[in-house]
């Protein structure tokens, strides 16, 4: 602590490291949930961060001081437009890790998808009936069109969505019927239910200790440097250890924000949400939607991935009663 006196709790999370750049502005899921449910189902829906606002709800929580009152909620508008499920993918556990070994495509894609259509897929899925304790994990491959919620690229979007529930032969069967179909939001996810949100920051680019990790600017005068770290490690051994705070790229990494409560899921035609004049930095809100309580990592038109929750959520999962909603978009 150089200087100080006393200890000091330290400046900055050691739980995300390294601080890099993400590779890319759409997030990929590692973990997906193990359900108990008989019935298979996707595990997570593509979305595409509209902006911010602000609603009333009636707090339903029991055995809590506002039990039935209004509450105030900073709230997040995403826009689900209508995936289409374009393939199956297999894995199998090798050496600690999962390892694809088939894929299989639908017989008609949308147009942009550079993928090979399958003209059987029921052959592929007939050539693993006989080894599915093999296999790992069932996923679907997906795509979105980002033009049809709003945004300017014309080329679709191809996402790996882990599918849950059943036993793998379910599983496989669930994703072979989808096949060149498309899924909604509100087919997987209820209103009032939680979820986890997956996105990329807002990148910041290079900063110093003192915005990167909220490290303590030095006393005036005491050295040459003010916004710098005191001492980045011993003489002897002369090494820098990782949990010192060091200047690099802030802003822009893959975080998964837990316990995201959807307050609402409709479409333009049933109940109108775009404020006077347009959502800042998107537009008008013209695919469906849903309102999430809190807010969502990323910059606006930013794609980002509702997973059902990974743990447990101990709250109540009925709809909730959405008293008002802001007309003015914030930031």
């Amino acid at each position: 602590m150089g200087h100080r006196k006393h200890s000091a709790p330290r400046r900055g999370s050691l739980a995300y490291r390294p601080r890099g750049r993400a590779g890319s502005f759409v997030p990929s899921i590692h973990t997906w949930p193990k359900l108990a449910s008989p019935t298979p189902t996707l595990l997570a829906f593509p979305a595409v961060k509209v902006g911010t606002m602000h609603s009333i709800s009636l707090d339903d929580r029991e055995k809590t001081p506002n039990f039935g009152k209004p509450l105030f909620n900073p709230t997040s508008v995403l826009a689900v437009p209508e995936t289409a499920v374009i393939g199956l993918r297999l894995y199998i556990r090798e050496n600690g890790a999962d390892r694809a070994v088939g894929e299989v495509y639908a017989p008609t894609l949308p147009k942009g998808v550079e993928r090979k259509p399958s003209p059987e897929p029921e052959k592929f899925v007939e050539a693993w009936k006989g080894r599915l304790s093999s296999l790992s994990r069932v996923s679907a491959l997906v795509s979105i069109t980002p033009s049809d919620a709003g945004i300017s690229q014309k080329r679709p979007i191809v996402f790996e969505v882990g599918v849950g529930g059943g036993d793998t032969a379910a599983q496989i069967d669930y994703v072979v019927k989808l096949l060149g179909k498309g899924v909604k939001f509100s087919e997987i996810f209820k209103a009032g239910s939680y979820v986890d949100v997956i996105g990329i920051t807002k990148g910041k680019g290079f900063e110093g200790p003192v915005t990167r990790f909220g490290i303590k600017r030095k006393q005036h005068k005491s050295r040459k440097s003010v916004r710098a770290v005191g001492v980045i490690g011993p003489w002897h051994p002369a090494a820098v250890m990782y949990t010192v705070a060091r200047a690099g790229q802030h802003g822009f990494h893959q975080r998964t924000e837990t316990g995201k409560r959807i307050l609402s899921i409709s479409n333009p035609k049933d109940a109108p949400i775009t404020p006077k004049g347009g959502f800042e930095h998107f537009g008008e809100v013209r695919t469906d939607y849903a309102l999430l309580r809190g807010t969502v990592p990323g910059s606006t038109r930013r794609v980002v991935f509702v997973r059902l929750p990974a743990r447990a959520v101990k709250g109540k999962t009925t709809p909730v009663q959405v008293l008002e909603l802001s007309t003015r978009a914030g930031r």
